[in-house]
């Protein structure tokens, strides 16, 4: 997904290698067309706004183009370029309402080491069930807990298409995996929460951490029953 598969669909993988936390990683934010513009699902960190214009241009918008930032949750890869992304661009920004004390700064982030992003505000803190209209139709907001106290996940029916976040990642050694126990402070509500994903009509997937993922349902489910030791 990025190129030819996803112009059709409204749905833009925007694949990012950067500097995080001392080392190199590859990431994926996620723009969606809408009447209104582009929803950018999470920023990356700070240091990556250039590399997002870059993907922007090529697909004919401008970072002016985003209207809507919606974060999956607050840590710092997915957030951390945010106050940097707005020094450029009035766009409103959307988080779970248990998510946002921590992008505004009323808390230090859950798995900081003293240090943080530059806070910023919430203008709209999203509840259970929100749908946003897009071209590639609805995109409803689904809490899956665990990897952070709010985390989203964020699907698209009419595509069975989900944006996973950190829920999910594609950048283990099996094509699509459950979140990483060492980043996810509780294991066993992440846990719950895929198991609800599996729940859902869902053919691919984007991960943050290793992109476009051609597995649904069906690998969700066995990686539930791989945690469970429900043979099934």
């Amino acid at each position: 997904m990025g190129t030819n598969e996803d112009r059709d669909a409204g749905v833009h993988t925007l694949p990012l290698t950067v500097e995080y936390g001392g080392r190199t990683i590859t990431i994926t934010p996620t723009v969606v067309e809408t009447e209104r513009g582009l929803v950018l699902i999470d920023v990356g960190p700070s240091g990556g706004l250039e590399g997002l214009k870059t993907h922007l241009t090529s697909l004919g918008y401008d970072l002016t183009d985003i209207w809507l930032v919606l974060l999956t949750h607050h840590d710092g890869d997915h957030a951390g370029g945010l106050a940097q992304l707005l020094e450029r661009v009035d766009a409103v920004v959307a988080t779970h309402r248990e998510e946002a004390p921590y992008v505004r700064g009323d808390r230090m982030p859950i798995k900081s080491d003293g240090d943080r992003y530059p806070p910023v505000s919430v203008d709209l803190e999203l509840t259970d069930g929100v749908r946003i209209p897009t071209l590639a139709g609805p995109m409803e907001c689904v809490p899956t807990p665990g990897h952070t106290p709010g985390h989203l996940s964020i699907h698209l029916p009419e595509g069975n298409l989900l944006v996973a976040g950190d829920a999910l990642v594609g950048d283990g050694d099996d094509p699509l995996s459950g979140p990483k126990p060492e980043f996810t402070p509780d294991m066993d509500r992440a846990l719950e929460s895929v198991s609800q994903l599996a729940a859902l009509e869902i053919d691919h997937v984007v991960c943050f951490h290793g992109g476009y993922v051609d597995h649904g349902s069906e690998q969700i489910r066995e990686i539930v029953d791989s945690n469970t030791g429900d043979d099934r």
